[in-house]
Formats: C-alpha cells, sequence, structure tokens
C-alpha cells in the first residue's frame, strides 16, 4: 500500500510531510504506518515503517532524525546523526540530506522552513509545550542559525481539533493565569468541562513572532481514525496503547 501524507504550498520548495497511517507494516491498533520506537509495537514493523518513510524522503534511515520528546522547550540543531536521541521538543538544520523529524498523536506537529535562507525546523507542540514555548525556541534557534524571521513559514499538521479536546476547568485557569484573552480559545461543554482549541492557540503564537505566515492543515486526528492515531480516541476505546504519526522536512542538497 503507498504511503501518504499531506504537504503544504507555502513550505514549497522544501521536501516535507506530514505522513498518515496508511502504508505501513504495523498490525492491530498499530495497524499502518506507526514510526514510534516508544510504543508497544514490534521493533521490526516500526524500523521498516521509518525506512519506508526515509525512502519516499530520499534519505538513508539514519538520517530521518528525531528527539526523544518530552514536552520541553528544548531546541537542538543537527548536522549529524545522534548516537543517541537528546532529550528535546525542537530540532533545526541548515545541512542538506537530512530529514527532520517529529512524532505526534493528538499534538501539534509544526514544520519551519526559510527556503531562501536554508534554515528549516521541526516541534511538537502540546499544550504544555505549545504554552511553555516551544514554537518560539524553535524560530529563534532557525533565526541564530541564519533565517530571517519574515521568511519563516509554519505549518501545523494533523492534531486533535477544539470539538474532541475536552478539559476541565484547573486547565483553563493554566491558560487564563498566563493571560486573559486565551479565554477566546475555550469553548463550554456539558457540566463543568470546556473545550479547547489547541491548533488556533498555535497559530495566535506562531502570528505573534512576524515571521511570513503560519497555517493549520484543518486535519483532525481524532475525528478521523482510517487516517491518522490519536492518543485520546485511544483512551476513549481502552486500547493497549496507540500508534505515534511522523511529520518530517528536509533541506536537500
Amino acid at each position: 500500500m503507498t504511503l501518504e501524507f499531506l504537504t503544504s504550498d507555502t513550505l514549497t520548495p522544501i521536501r516535507h510531510g506530514f505522513f498518515t497511517r496508511a502504508g505501513g507494516a504495523s498490525l492491530g491498533i498499530f495497524a499502518g504506518l506507526n514510526c514510534g520506537m516508544g510504543s508497544c509495537d514490534k521493533n521490526e514493523f516500526v524500523a521498516t515503517n521509518r525506512a519506508r518513510v526515509a525512502k519516499v524522503m530520499d534519505v538513508a534511515a539514519n538520517r530521518l532524525i528525531g528527539v526523544h520528546q518530552v514536552h520541553s522547550t528544548d531546541v537542538v540543531v543537527v548536522d549529524r546523526p545522534f548516537d543517541i536521541p537528546p532529550k528535546a521538543d525542537g530540532l533545526v538544520t541548515r545541512t542538506s540530506g537530512i530529514a527532520l523529524s517529529i512524532l505526534t498523536a493528538d499534538c501539534q506537529p509544526v514544520l519551519f522552513a526559510d527556503a531562501q535562507s536554508g534554515v528549516i525546523g521541526a516541534a511538537h507542540a502540546g499544550w504544555k509545550g505549545t504554552q511553555a514555548g516551544i514554537l518560539e525556541a524553535t524560530i529563534n534557534k532557525m533565526i541564530k542559525m541564519g533565517a530571517k524571521r519574515a521568511q519563516i513559514h509554519a505549518v501545523i499538521g494533523p492534531t486533535i481539533s477544539q470539538r474532541a479536546y475536552e478539559v476541565g476547568p484547573e486547565f483553563r485557569n493554566i491558560f487564563l493565569k498566563d493571560n486573559p484573552i486565551n479565554t477566546c480559545f475555550f469553548a463550554i461543554g456539558k457540566g463543568d468541562r470546556m473545550h479547547f482549541d489547541l491548533p488556533s492557540y498555535g497559530l495566535l503564537r506562531l502570528r505573534a513572532c512576524g515571521i511570513a505566515s503560519a497555517t493549520w492543515t484543518q486535519h483532525c486526528t481524532y475525528f478521523d481514525p482510517k487516517r491518522f492515531f490519536s492518543y485520546r480516541r485511544s483512551v476513549h476505546n481502552n486500547d493497549a496503547d496507540y500508534g505515534r504519526l511522523i511529520s518530517t522536512i528536509k533541506m536537500d542538497c
């Protein structure tokens, strides 16, 4: 089965893709393109899936590079494969032939590119990392590497949408304490429940940085089980684990 990936015109001509779960070797609850070594899936299936992604990106498997994601604001510069993936949630490079990658299953995968300066980036941005500043940290690291703020384009890939993201009042209070304007990202739900708009919050943070553009692909991971893995959906289904989607971007020679 052919791999499926989403792209954005704003990142063209940089090679990139937000991969769906189609075309993978994994079975059962991981059926499809599960690229998460941290899952309980068989390692050989995950390795096969990652090799297929690397082939699409036209890199060797060891040059499809990710990090040990921990919901931080740490961003690493990549110029060669890691012996051991560092703990971080953002990656940047200006080295050709390296594909930066992020794993998600509801959190925001964000790809960045300044094609003119030849600097690219990728970030794993859940609510905690976004609120703490991972998007801004990734942009700042790109600028230190020679990118121009007004030339950076950012795209948020498939993530959980507001109608699927139910939270409690304590969650909302975290955001209101940070900035009262954040009340606009919450819709009233049942009882004391509310629904949080993670991609809109991510877009606000990105656009406040003054970059060239920031968009969302408009794909919800929760409500499209045939195409996307979802952590929250797996919890609601009482699944033992869940697959991880991969999003990747590469600077060609």
